[in-house]
């Protein structure tokens, strides 16, 4: 019995002799919810990281994420919007559609668009239009109020 109980005490299962150890808590979210701080890209042979806080918006083209920062650099990176939108502070980037996650400090305006979507305007120029899904625009203007 007194063994029984040293072996449940350092893991042991009785019934399977195995250790048993507890799962490790692999977290999507770094830092209790601080987020990613940085990513690292591969540019014109070199590898360098991004800070978090220069980026303006992440978006999706020909199924690769790219980030834009706010100086206008743009880099591919290895991951899905769903993953970076999984890393980042909710606090910080809204997921605007299929194709946007957008830094909170990039935007400049929110226009009422077509059928109840909203077009946003970014702090920096860029071609295409930045459209709030019908779905999301009342959580994006939330968002916008209560951050």
């Amino acid at each position: 019995m007194e063994t029984q109980a040293n072996l449940n005490e350092y893991g042991f299962n009785n019934s399977r002799h195995r250790l048993q150890t507890s799962e490790p808590n692999y977290s999507s979210k770094p830092n209790s919810g601080a987020g990613k701080k940085s990513f690292l890209v591969f540019n014109r042979n070199k590898y360098l990281t991004v800070p978090t806080e220069t980026i303006a918006f992440f978006y999706v083209k020909y199924d690769a994420a790219i980030i834009v920062t706010f100086d206008k650099h743009e880099y591919s990176i290895n991951y899905s919007l769903k993953q970076i939108e999984d890393l980042l502070p909710g606090q910080q980037f809204f997921r605007l559609n299929r194709q946007y996650l957008l830094n909170f400090s990039a935007i400049k305006e929110v226009e009422h668009y077509f059928a109840r979507t909203l077009l946003v305007v970014p702090a920096i120029s860029y071609s295409d239009k930045m459209i709030v899904s019908r779905e999301k625009a009342r959580g994006f203007l939330n968002w916008l109020e209560n951050r």
